[in-house]
């Protein structure tokens, strides 16, 4: 199986393992060995399933605004989470790839394969809600069409990227593309460039 096939087969897997209790406090028991790289993607892919409930959560126009401060706090650390484990999976890619020579004219991709992953784990996600929406049995057959339309899409757009993804990793293989990682630096999580953190008047 090909490394983003093998992806979507985990993120699936994991999407659906939420849905058990659909609960964003849920204690996650990760499936895969430690120090594994199915471990860490299976956990990027946890991360984004509670946070996409968070997401819809804080959006209640209803939510009393403490709540709602509470809230958007554990999403910025969530964000802070995900980001930290993109860099890991990408530190993985170029641990698998440290030998390769590149080769003349090699070009760099636009992204990092990590981060290329990262949107096959949030479209994993679309596509579990979307499918929901096709399923509702309370809403018009209008809206049930347009969720299915929406739905084809998504499905084609994984397909495309994880054509993409492969494509990507036999050319880092090959030697006809190489990869950089450019940490995040997200400034207003650090309390030495956030300068309401710092106390910059």
């Amino acid at each position: 199986m090909t490394f983003a096939n093998k992806c979507n087969e985990i993120f699936d897997e994991i999407v659906k393992l939420y849905h058990v209790t659909d609960d964003v406090d849920a204690v996650f028991s990760n499936p895969f060995a430690p120090d594994s790289i199915e471990h860490s993607l299976a956990r990027k892919n946890w991360i984004d399933a509670v946070q996409w409930h968070l997401e819809d959560i804080i959006r209640d126009e209803n939510i009393d605004p403490v709540e709602a401060l509470t809230l958007k706090r554990r999403i910025d650390r969530s964000n802070q989470d995900r980001t930290d484990l993109v860099e890991e999976i990408d530190a993985y890619f170029r641990q698998q790839y440290a030998a390769v020579d590149v080769l003349p004219g090699a070009t760099i991709n636009t992204e990092s394969p990590a981060w290329a992953i990262d949107r096959l784990s949030i479209l994993a996600l679309k596509i579990w809600h979307m499918r929901e929406q096709t399923e509702r049995t309370d809403a018009d057959a209008a809206h049930i069409a347009k969720c299915q339309t929406k739905l084809d899409v998504l499905l084609e757009q994984r397909d495309d990227l994880t054509t993409a993804i492969n494509q990507l990793l036999d050319d880092i293989a090959g030697g006809r593309k190489f990869m950089k990682v450019y940490r995040q630096m997200k400034m207003y999580n650090d309390p030495e460039t956030n300068p309401v953190l710092y106390g910059k008047k």
